[in-house]
């Protein structure tokens, strides 16, 4: 099939080493790129850099995204934007321990072309799109999708 690989750097640089002081900013590097990255801000990272927490919320909406674009094209739609303000949830998961237990995605879908998708396409699409989605068949978290996206 694939293989995917990412390396993850994290140096001390001389700063003391106890839970309030280390430093939480590391990088990935994935595809010969560089992403700046930290713990969230309530773990002490740094707000400016990307989480884990939200990077997992955005691999869930971006796949979602990609697997609905190819539906969509394959089906004869035209797709000229889609935006998601994806929301993830941290809470205790059934065996108490904290987890993203739900990540909510919100699409907001504009179609051009002559072919318009009514809502029963809209229902398929996006549940062809989860269905299908490498991520989300990767993951415990409940993925919903939510309004009229």
């Amino acid at each position: 099939m694939s293989e995917h690989k990412a390396t993850i750097r994290w140096t001390r640089d001389g700063k003391d080493f106890t839970y309030k002081t280390y430093s939480r900013d590391h990088a990935w590097r994935v595809n010969g790129n560089e992403i700046p990255a930290s713990a969230t801000a309530a773990y002490l990272g740094n707000p400016n850099r990307v989480d884990p927490e939200g990077a997992l919320v955005a691999a869930l909406s971006s796949c979602h995204m990609l697997t609905f674009l190819a539906l969509a094209a394959n089906k004869g739609f035209v797709v000229e934007s889609y935006e998601d303000d994806a929301v993830g949830h941290v809470e205790k998961n059934a065996a108490g321990k904290l987890a993203v237990t739900r990540v909510e995605l919100r699409p907001k879908i504009a179609f051009g072309g002559a072919k318009q998708p009514i809502a029963a396409d809209m229902e398929w699409l996006h549940d062809k799109a989860h269905k299908e989605c490498f991520i989300a068949n990767s993951v415990t978290t409940d993925v919903r999708v939510m309004g009229d996206g």
